[in-house]
């Protein structure tokens, strides 16, 4: 006896097509897996340069703060000055710099203490003042003196300043006026100084310069009359008293 089955046109696709799309379905879902993963595990590396970059950062802020913390506030010089010059409020200003343990410096609370000492060397402007570069000796030194000249303009450079080296030299006005020869043995007729300070009265056509030359220079200079003496600026190796 012969059994015969009967499938309807069309079921047999339907139920096909049902597993097709089911199994379709599955394939997706693990490829969009396998895909999640791997992303997950490529991130990794990225997280950990992240981090260290992070690190460096924070390492190198570090540093600069250490080295802004090691600042200190200290005298420097707002101009140039010559030795011999004396220290007043204009020539300093306050300057913040790392200063190594084995330096010595002047602290900038410390300005008022050093205005009115003496230049020990000379120094260009912005420099770092040192206690060894200032003196607390009044000047002039031993066997040396002072002598103040007022000048007009015309003689004397306008480019002295202190520390310059000059020729004090005689210019009588007078046809046989006295005056004071020079030292023995000068046939320059003028007298080696190092110029102290420069100065412009108010209100007058006079200049006054200082000189420091030796004692018994310092005296003839000072007895000779008024407008009789200019002063000729020299090579500084070449002014020795």
């Amino acid at each position: 006896m012969t059994t015969s089955s009967t499938t309807q046109p069309g079921t047999e696709c339907s139920s096909a097509s049902s597993t097709g799309v089911a199994w379709m379905a599955d394939a997706r879902k693990q490829t969009a897996f396998s895909r999640l993963c791997p992303a997950r595990r490529r991130s990794i590396p990225h997280l950990l340069l992240g981090a260290l970059l992070v690190l460096a950062c924070a390492a190198g802020f570090l540093v600069i703060w250490l080295n802004t913390g090691n600042r200190q506030p200290v005298l420097a010089l707002a101009r140039g000055v010559s030795v011999g010059h004396v220290l007043s409020m204009q020539d300093l200003r306050q300057v913040n710099v790392a200063v190594d343990p084995d330096v010595s410096v002047v602290q900038a609370n410390q300005a008022t203490s050093v205005v009115g000492k003496t230049m020990s060397t000379t120094l260009p402007a912005g420099s770092l003042l040192t206690p060894n570069a200032i003196t607390a000796s009044l000047l002039p030194g031993q066997g040396q003196a002072i002598a103040a000249l007022a000048l007009k303009a015309g003689q004397f450079p306008p480019e002295i300043s202190p520390g310059s080296h000059v020729m004090v030299v005689l210019v009588p006005n007078q046809v046989g006026a006295l005056s004071p020869s020079p030292r023995s043995g000068d046939a320059s007729w003028g007298w080696p100084a190092v110029v102290t300070s420069v100065s412009a009265p108010a209100n007058e056509q006079i200049t006054v310069v200082s000189v420091q030359l030796d004692e018994p220079a310092a005296r003839q200079v000072a007895a000779v009359p008024s407008g009789q003496v200019s002063l000729v600026m020299l090579a500084t190796t070449g002014g020795g008293r």
